[in-house]
């Protein structure tokens, strides 16, 4: 991957992790990156967001968002450790489907399951590619906190409209793209980089690198549109009960009261 020389303050979760390098957008070295950062230590250095979380300060249990899931057909984009596919199996989903591009991770989803006395239809792959999930099938596609790493988000957007059954739903979550943009410095916050910047970078994380590009919103609704979804509902507030269950006290909580950290959006296939 050709790296260029511009350097600039990144956030990555709860606040600044290192310099982020702007590189050049290679869809397979990015792949190879990022495969690697997970099945080493990704969840170690970032953790596992899952529901009923669908990031900092958001829950399905405040805004029932996917509501009652028995009986639906059911496919999480980037299952990561299984959580959120477990979560959904103990609510009687009728099926349940995950991809993730780490094995390691497809592996720890698994045993999670059968741990669990559930099973589920896994494929480890990039959410870009084909890879033979079965198409006009599901009744409800989700990610939590995976969209973003995507190489080609119209590409997987419209991939995600050919799984789903007609009004179908599909509902993700990711950093709010103004959340990454400020940081704290000195009790105030302050930008770090354009909203307008939605170039790759890398950056090292605990010894690990990860690429990744911070999108406009308007990106993700406009793509949204074209795949052929209608959005009905959108979250970027946080919750008041998860902000005083951390007291407010960590810079992160006080960030998270003034400006949006997490949103998610429900779309609908037409």
């Amino acid at each position: 991957m050709s790296k260029q020389a511009n350097y600039r303050a990144n956030i990555i979760g709860g606040g600044e992790a290192g310099v982020a390098l702007t590189v050049e957008m290679d869809k397979d070295v990015i792949h190879q990156t990022n495969s690697l950062f997970w099945d080493t230590k990704g969840n170690e250095v970032l953790g596992a967001t899952a529901l009923p979380l669908y990031g900092a300060f958001v829950s399905e249990e405040n805004h029932r968002l996917l509501g009652d899931v028995s009986g639906k057909k059911i496919l999480e984009i980037g299952c990561g450790s299984g959580q959120s596919l477990l979560y959904l199996g103990e609510r009687q989903a009728a099926e349940l489907w995950g991809t993730d591009i780490s094995e390691n991770q497809i592996g720890k989803t698994r045993q999670l399951l059968e741990s669990h006395g559930l099973s589920a239809e896994l494929i480890c792959a990039p959410m870009e590619d084909k890879c033979g999930l079965p198409e006009d099938y599901f009744d409800i596609i989700y990610s939590v906190y995976a969209i973003g790493w995507t190489t080609d988000l119209e590409g997987t957007f419209a991939r995600i409209a050919s799984y789903l059954n007609k009004d179908g739903v599909f509902l993700f979550s990711w950093s709010h793209p103004i959340h990454k943009c400020v940081g704290a410095e000195k009790d105030m916050l302050v930008f770090k980089k354009s909203y307008f910047d939605e170039s790759w970078y890398s950056v090292e994380l605990g010894g690990n690198t990860l690429s990744l590009s911070d999108r406009k919103m308007s990106t993700y609704v406009n793509a949204l549109a074209k795949a052929g979804f209608v959005i009905e509902q959108m979250v970027e507030e946080s919750d008041d009960d998860l902000l005083q269950a951390q007291g407010g006290s960590s810079d992160f909580a006080k960030k998270a009261k003034v400006l949006p950290v997490t949103f998610v959006l429900k779309a609908r296939k037409l």
